[in-house]
């Protein structure tokens, strides 16, 4: 039984785990101002393979790696082999404080992508909410106004767009694939893709950037193992909405270490999106408003596949998985 004692624990291993993440990112951002985002991904997920292999040791689950659902499991893969491209092409190329913006919005996205994926019911107030929150996203990256719209802009945008698809199928196929599947097709997808265009783009090491992806490693695994100890001590409800602190400390890493300034575009657009979020993840903590809680479900942060995802960790270490979702039901009342 989930106590306020454990819930305030529970926050606060999700604030630390999401400063963790921060800072995870801040080191992508400080490495991709040297290396490509090709090499850049490739040596993340390089480093996070000791990790996984450690992680599917602990998998006692019968069976083999052949997915009981391939086409979903092709569409997840390429999914977040251009999540994870996007997202440190991004890191690269924007204000951290702009990035996490943009990557706020995938509670609206998943919304969204539920629809045609998993069947959800998307009423008026929930579908507002996402109409508002994708506005304050338009507000952050400003076409057309006083800050260009650039490529970096629209890799933030793609990547929040695939690392919902990515979290929405993992809701999905979640329950009848083994974690060992739904882990390692994306990794050694990313191994593969990006190692075939590594030649093209690579460029000598020092020692000390070397250091930089093994802390990026130990910052994700540590997060993601916090984040383990969170929705284990406290409710979905508390835990998600931490999330968001991560804006604090991009803000605070953007301007010690990169000279960035917040203005005042991405502060109110950072607003809305975070407003419109938070509205949708306690709309679904309410039994009568959502069948399939695609958003609370979705543990973490948008799949980078440098790391496994805290859900499939936490399936492993259960040795169990969820339930399968239940049928659409025709007239089913929404909010």
């Amino acid at each position: 039984m989930t106590t306020p004692t454990h819930n305030k624990r529970g926050a606060l291993l999700a604030l630390l785990a999401f400063a963790l993440y921060a800072s995870h990112d801040a080191v992508v951002k400080y490495v991709g101002g040297y290396y490509s985002p090709v090499q850049v991904l490739f040596f993340g997920v390089l480093m996070g393979f000791p990790v996984i292999t450690m992680t599917l040791l602990r998998d006692k689950t019968d069976g083999n790696l052949i997915p009981r659902h391939p086409w979903w499991t092709l569409i997840r893969t390429v999914a977040v082999v251009i999540t994870g491209l996007c997202a440190f092409y991004a890191f690269s190329h924007l204000p951290l404080a702009q990035c996490f913006a943009i990557f706020f919005s995938t509670p609206l996205l998943i919304t969204l992508l539920a629809i045609p994926v998993l069947g959800e019911k998307v009423r008026l107030r929930r579908g507002l909410a996402v109409a508002v929150g994708l506005i304050g996203v338009m507000v952050v990256v400003r076409p057309g106004g006083d800050s260009d719209f650039n490529l970096g802009h629209l890799a933030a945008i793609v990547a929040a767009i695939t690392g919902s698809l990515a979290s929405v199928i993992v809701r999905k196929v979640g329950h009848a694939e083994r974690s060992a599947v739904l882990m390692l097709y994306p990794m050694v997808a990313n191994f593969i893709a990006m190692g075939l265009a590594l030649p093209f783009v690579y460029r000598p090491m020092p020692i000390e950037h070397l250091g930089a992806f093994m802390t990026m490693a130990v910052l994700g695994s540590i997060g993601s193992f916090l984040i383990i100890g969170a929705y284990r001590k406290a409710e979905a409800m508390v835990v998600a909405p931490m999330q968001f602190s991560q804006i604090i400390w991009a803000t605070i890493y953007g301007y010690v270490f990169f000279d960035e300034r917040v203005d005042r575009a991405t502060i109110i657009g950072a607003a809305i999106v975070i407003a419109s979020g938070l509205y949708i993840l306690f709309r679904e903590g309410k039994a009568s408003v959502s069948e399939t809680t695609p958003v609370l479900q979705s543990k973490g942060r948008p799949e980078i596949a440098t790391l496994p995802r805290p859900s499939l960790l936490m399936r492993l270490r259960n040795g169990s998985f969820p339930p399968p979702l239940p049928p659409a039901v025709p007239g089913q009342p929404g909010e």
